[in-house]
């Protein structure tokens, strides 16, 4: 059981975070904002995933205004991502963002911040600091630190703004491509404050190598108790990032949505076609939303008794397989046959 970091609640839209709520996954469009078909198409099917937040690149007034239309359609909160320009903060609030993106000291003026936070403060709107370790302030770069120090350093600078100015409404993030920075980093923030984490790796990679980084930097400070959103970051479509968070959440137990899939690496006496069949059952099963198990194993051997725990499974034959419940066979299907009657009988249990 894991012991999760007690951190303050704050409220994006209608999820809320921190506290004791479970860990939400999070992702973002990588469309033109203004393009307010493709965003809104896009930000439908992360929902349809899973995904409970979505964050939205803000560059202009252009992409400012088209939020007005986007919170509208949307199925889920959205996040307002801005660099530097404090007037598109204020027009994102205006137009119905559910929260910002935004580091207080890198928009310019002081009364630039207080006009941008007091609007937020009034709108309960919270503002996510995000440390990025390729993009510290110049003043932190020179200095005789570890680099994981840096972020925290960074971030603490950013809390002290919002802080100064009465505003709590505060998540933070502390993302670097190297696994190890980010894990110190995030270690060491949460030694010093109580507000919400935002985690993951930044530029983790492909689909693959991102996977392998992400697991293990995402994973192992959940495993600890550190995080209160995720975002697997990829170069990808965002819809797999969805799934992946979910993946590392469902591994540690903290989330049970959707299908846990489990199947055997296959050997020497698998003699059907294990490797397709077990990418066909996951994909068929990808948005089925119920908390069960599904195994497809390579041999009725092994199959049943190694996968027993599973709900349903599939456990492979000479040309054939059989289908099983709790370990006990239940069909015996031809192989050409045999994703279709699985499907079958799930669905209609």
């Amino acid at each position: 059981m894991i012991n999760r970091r007690k951190s303050k609640e704050i409220s994006i839209g209608n999820v809320k975070i921190g506290g004791n709520n479970p860990v939400s996954v999070q992702s973002m469009c990588n469309t033109d904002t203004r393009d307010i078909n493709a965003t809104s198409e896009q930000i439908r099917k992360l929902a349809d995933a899973g995904c409970e937040i979505v964050r939205l690149a803000v560059l202009n007034k252009d992409a400012a205004q088209a939020i007005k239309e986007l919170v509208k359609i949307s199925p889920v909160p959205l996040i307002a991502d801005i660099h530097f320009d404090y007037r598109l903060a204020i027009e994102c609030i205006n137009n119905g963002i559910s929260a910002l993106r935004l580091n207080p000291g890198n928009i310019g003026k002081k009364e630039h911040t207080q006009a941008v936070v007091k609007l937020a403060k009034s709108q309960n709107i919270p503002i996510r600091i995000g440390v990025n370790a390729g993009s510290l302030e110049k003043s932190l770069q020179d200095k005789d630190m570890p680099l994981y120090e840096k972020m925290v350093e960074s971030a603490l600078n950013h809390i002290k703004i919002l802080e100064d100015l009465d505003f709590d409404l505060i998540k933070i993030s502390l993302k670097s491509s190297d696994v190890y920075t980010t894990i110190e980093a995030y270690r060491l923030m949460a030694q010093k404050v109580n507000y919400p984490l935002h985690i993951g790796l930044t530029e983790a990679g492909t689909l693959k190598g991102g996977l392998i980084k992400s697991a293990i930097g995402i994973g192992t400070l959940l495993a600890e108790g550190i995080g209160d959103t995720i975002r697997v970051s990829l170069t990808e479509n965002p819809v797999e990032e969805v799934y992946a968070g979910y993946d590392i959440l469902k591994s540690l137990g903290l989330r049970k949505k959707g299908v846990n899939f489990i199947s055997c690496p296959t050997c020497g006496r698998t003699q059907i076609d294990l490797i397709n069949l077990a990418k066909q059952v996951e994909e068929r099963f990808k948005n089925y939303d119920k908390n069960i198990t599904i195994a497809v194993m390579g041999c009725a051997v092994n199959g049943p008794g190694e996968a027993k725990h599973a709900d349903y499974g599939i456990a492979g034959g000479i040309g054939e397989g059989y289908i099983f419940k709790k370990g006990e066979i239940i069909a015996r299907v031809p192989e050409n046959e045999l994703l279709q009657k699985f499907e079958e009988i799930v669905l209609n249990s």
